[in-house]
């Protein structure tokens, strides 16, 4: 029995002639190639509470979300100068539930387009003023999920004696001792390390595990406890992938890059990143013992102070305000008069770091063999995140990038379209299976979750009949139908499918 299939709206053409320079030029850059598409047919799934995310059971719709939505980025575009995507800002995985009262929701609206400068990668010049990382979001992960800074927009107030916070009352405090968001809002991370704020646009603030995961950087998924881990074991590292780009249009690869920079011949290792804890284990201020009474070097500059009133001071350390609990409570070890890139000793203390004041270096990676600054994701050797976790209190290039509108998109010409997913998803139908014992074909094709799906057959490419039995109604991102009696009974059988309808969905921003 012989076995073909077709497309209903797509018939394999061959493309005689020229292929354009332009054409090439996409498809060999990162800032297109690198987003993670593999999920655009599927709903966003949350758990909305520990028992259910123990059994397993996860909702395509929920108080903020009435209707489903599909997950991540769903369409790719480019110019000359930008790439642009558009996306729910909602991870494929399965996210929640969270330690606070708010829930990720579609940001379609909020954010109908982003927008990243393209050429930033992958040159040697780079931004002489630095431009300050901002509230909200400072870029993206390949998957769509928005990348916030360290901060989580709270500090301490000294006439309050006490931080700031969302239930606390006092406003957002002095601005001086800033709370480090991994440290105080650890507690509402879902299991990916995320969460949403108010407005419910999912983030990361460190280490995005799940993420990770999905793009297989050596990360592990336990599939009873829903959790994931550092693969700390590994002994055969690879180069981590892109995870994500800031806004200044430079990549963020996860922790693991050449040990050398300029040559992948000597391995790959954890990147290590430059901040230490200001605990005089480097010859720096003890803040246990001299309490908090001035900021770090490269605080001074950010908040354009160089030394603090007693109205500024911050809390002692303790149980309540623990090392770490702000992010001045963190040196940079070339403030110190460390070298980055080398093992070198100043006043007895020994130090090596890889990565700058931005946590970037120079580097050689998979997709920028002749070199690029890049960002890298910082952990610890256990797999933990540690500051300053994506990038230092500055971007390291000009910001150029963020949210924009469809207007200007489609104003930026010409504009190329790269992809196209979720309700413009092109279906993939697989050879078909032939079990003669059985009697059976079975058919398997890439789907649009909530999609209505038809199957055609026919002996003779002229006359089709629809195989009742096969339509069905997609419940993800893939179907697998079985004809029956079909493989014996058929010297050649074609099959094309359709998708005849799609159910209502959350189309904001699509």
């Amino acid at each position: 029995m012989q076995i073909q299939t077709q497309r209903k709206w797509n018939f394999a053409i061959a493309i005689l002639g020229l292929v354009f320079a332009a054409a090439y030029a996409a498809r060999a850059d990162p800032l297109l190639t690198s987003w993670f598409t593999d999920n655009t047919g599927k709903y966003a799934r949350i758990y909305t509470s520990t028992a259910n995310r123990t059994a397993g059971i996860s909702s395509t719709t929920w108080s903020t979300q009435s209707s489903p939505t599909y997950a991540g980025v769903h369409e790719i575009n480019y110019s000359a100068n930008w790439v642009y995507i558009r996306n729910s800002g909602l991870a494929s995985f399965v996210m929640g539930p969270w330690g606070n009262p708010n829930l990720a929701s579609n940001q379609g609206g909020n954010t109908p387009v982003y927008r990243f400068p393209r050429g930033a990668a992958g040159v040697t010049n780079f931004a002489a003023t630095k431009t300050l990382t901002s509230m909200g979001a400072i870029g993206f992960l390949v998957d769509g999920v928005s990348l916030y800074n360290t901060s989580d927009g709270f500090s301490y107030s000294f006439s309050h004696s006490q931080d700031a916070s969302p239930i606390a009352g006092i406003g957002n405090g002095d601005g001086v001792w800033n709370r480090d968001a991994f440290t105080n809002e650890y507690s509402s991370f879902d299991y990916a390390y995320n969460h949403p704020p108010p407005n419910g646009q999912y983030h990361s603030h460190v280490n995005p595990i799940a993420t990770r995961y999905m793009v297989g950087d050596n990360v592990n998924y336990n599939s009873s406890s829903k959790t994931y881990a550092e693969n700390i074991g590994n002994t055969n590292l690879q180069h981590s992938p892109i995870i994500g780009w800031l806004s200044d249009g430079l990549p963020l690869y996860g922790p693991y890059g050449y040990s050398d920079p300029i040559k992948p011949a000597g391995g790959v290792r954890r990147m290590i990143g430059g901040y230490i804890l200001r605990d005089g284990s480097y010859g720096n201020t003890n803040l246990v013992t001299a309490h908090r009474r001035s900021l770090p070097v490269w605080a001074q500059a950010a908040q354009n102070r160089t030394t603090l009133t007693a109205t500024q001071y911050g809390p002692d350390v303790s149980g309540t305000y623990p090392l770490g609990h702000y992010v001045e409570d963190w040196d940079y070890l070339g403030d110190l008069g460390f070298v980055q890139g080398v093992t070198n000793t100043v006043n007895g203390f020994t130090a090596f770091y890889d990565l700058n004041k931005y946590n970037a270096r120079w580097c050689v990676t998979p997709e920028y063999p002749n070199g690029t600054w890049a960002y890298f994701d910082t952990i610890k050797a256990d797999g933990s995140p540690t500051y300053p976790y994506f990038t230092g209190r500055w971007y390291f290039d000009s910001p150029t990038g963020g949210s924009t509108t469809v207007t200007v998109m489609k104003s930026d010409t010409p504009l190329s379209s790269f992809f196209k997913g979720a309700t413009n998803l092109q279906e993939v139908l697989s050879a078909p299976v032939v079990d003669a014992g059985s009697d059976k074909v079975t058919l398997v094709w890439s789907a649009l979750e909530g999609g209505t799906y038809q199957v055609n057959v026919s002996n003779n490419l002229t006359s089709w009949t629809t195989n009742a039995t096969l339509t069905t109604t997609a419940t993800n991102n893939s179907i697998t139908k079985t004809e029956i009696g079909a493989a014996n009974t058929n010297t050649v059988r074609f099959y094309r499918i359709a998708r005849t309808g799609v159910a209502n969905f959350d189309a904001n921003g699509y």
